[in-house]
């Protein structure tokens, strides 16, 4: 393993450990002395990787901002079918990959943080999934694919139980986790 990729591996193994305590003990509550031992490295050394906690903290919210970001980028096409992929996506993820499980879970916390830094504040009240979302069931309830109903509503729904079930599964990794198909049916048109 090169050097580079030794120190991209640690980089990894300090985001994980900092996500793993800022889900446990808060971000006001973690000190960099705790996620330096969990690593298994000298704080001094930390530093190397993350100027302060609040660095570290940023870069996990800019990975948890980047995701759904992408998810919502591509939204052409059929409607019903952009949510169907959306959806089997995440789930997948996060059944298999418990970083992104807990990504859900470390986003919710930071934006009802009032201790989070105004640099997190910030970047949390540019996310937006709902505004896409809406023109997107919009458009599937134009073609009769997305069930009638208020689109915001419809949208909060669909987009809560993703969150509410990724949750879930980062708290629970043992918990059953629903077919992708049962969170579809939020917005599936009922003939359909």
């Amino acid at each position: 393993m090169s050097r580079k990729e030794q120190k991209e591996k640690r980089r990894g193994e300090i985001l994980a450990a900092g996500l793993d305590l800022f889900i446990k003990k808060g971000y006001a509550a973690t000190k960099t002395q705790d996620i330096s031992q969990a690593v298994g490295m000298s704080e001094g050394l930390l530093f190397h990787y993350f100027e302060t906690k609040e660095k570290l903290y940023e870069e996990l919210i800019k990975i948890g901002i980047s995701k759904p970001k992408n998810v919502l980028s591509d939204i052409e096409g059929d409607p019903l079918e952009f949510f169907q992929t959306s959806v089997k996506e995440i789930i997948h993820h996060v059944k298999t990959k418990p970083f992104v499980a807990k990504m859900f879970v470390l986003m919710k916390q930071a934006h009802c943080n009032d201790a989070a830094p105004e640099s997190v504040k910030k970047m949390l009240s540019k996310l937006d999934n709902i505004t896409p979302s809406v023109k997107k069931i919009k458009q599937g309830q134009r073609n009769g694919s997305i069930r009638k109903g208020d689109p915001v509503a419809l949208a909060n729904a669909f987009w809560g139980a993703v969150q509410g079930i990724s949750e879930q599964i980062a708290l629970f990794p043992d918990i059953p986790v629903p077919e992708s198909e049962w969170i579809i049916d939020i917005l599936r048109a009922r003939d359909k």
